[in-house]
């Protein structure tokens, strides 16, 4: 009897034990070599297309499925010409704060007869160590579209790209606007000829966005925010973008009409490095 008793006592007490706590992985932070970040154990109320992202971070779809997604890091149209490391599937990865921000923002948007068009959101460090390789390798396959007038070399020094950037902090973002209902966009065909993003809207790549001046990631001064060299209907645009963006509550990039940053952003110093898939 005594045994019997005993063995009850050592049961109840493993059943109220319960499982053990998982370990924590920390995210990466600019100090430190980039790792990967372990994602959160899914919940009964994160959605299924967030259920693996690190805690804090959504799925842009998930907030607002209306805003449309160009995301150019997973596909070859991009200025290495091919999908870059860290983007395994074409998605707009935010914190959470931000995507909410930008949910606000296409409501606007919308309100005008527009919708906001992602290229590029969360962008893992390991994207950011694949440009810096490709900045010193010799490729320039995509030169005659995203970089005509630069040198390669320079890209990093004169500001066009960045390591570490802030796209890996989850609250930045490049995008533009488009007018509804959206034109259907061509696909990119990597047999066709390049033209430069500063050539006229007619005659670049056919992006369905408003005319902006260049295309997106034209790594030229007349892509800068307040460029003298752009038309009037194409400063509007600019000025149209730059309105309702600051609005929200997120600051533009002057080098970049497209590139914006939440004020007030959750992880102002944490850089992560999770894939985007």
């Amino acid at each position: 009897m005594r045994l019997l008793i005993a063995v009850m006592a050592c049961l109840l007490l493993a059943a109220c034990a319960g499982p053990a706590d998982p370990p924590v992985s920390a995210p990466v932070s600019p100090s430190s070599a980039p790792v990967p970040v372990s994602p959160p154990a899914p919940s009964p109320s994160v959605t299924p297309s967030s259920a693996t992202l690190p805690a804090g971070f959504v799925d842009l779809a998930d907030v607002d499925d209306s805003i449309l997604a160009d995301i150019r890091y997973a596909t070859p149209h991009n200025f290495v010409g091919r999908p870059v490391t860290g983007y395994l599937r074409p998605r707009c990865l935010l914190a959470r704060q931000a995507a909410e921000a930008l949910h606000r923002v296409q409501q606007s948007a919308r309100a005008r007869g527009y919708s906001l068009k992602v290229y590029d959101c969360y962008r893992p460090q390991q994207a950011v160590d694949d440009f810096v390789a490709w900045s010193g390798d010799a490729d320039q396959r995509m030169k005659g579209e995203f970089y005509p007038r630069e040198d390669k070399s320079a890209l990093f020094d004169d500001g066009y790209i960045g390591g570490p950037t802030a796209h890996s902090r989850g609250s930045t973002l490049d995008l533009t606007l488009v007018a509804t209902p959206a034109r259907t966009q061509p696909p990119f065909r990597a047999d066709d000829p390049l033209v430069s993003c500063t050539a006229p809207a007619g005659t670049r790549f056919p992006d369905n966005s408003i005319d902006m001046g260049t295309g997106f990631d034209c790594f030229d001064p007349l892509a800068h925010t307040a460029a003298t060299g752009v038309t009037a209907a194409e400063r509007a645009n600019r000025t149209l973008l730059t309105g309702l963006m600051s609005a929200g509550g997120f600051i533009n990039y002057p080098k970049e009409w497209w590139h914006y940053t939440l004020d007030g952003e959750p992880f102002p110093d944490t850089y992560y490095n999770f894939p985007v898939t």
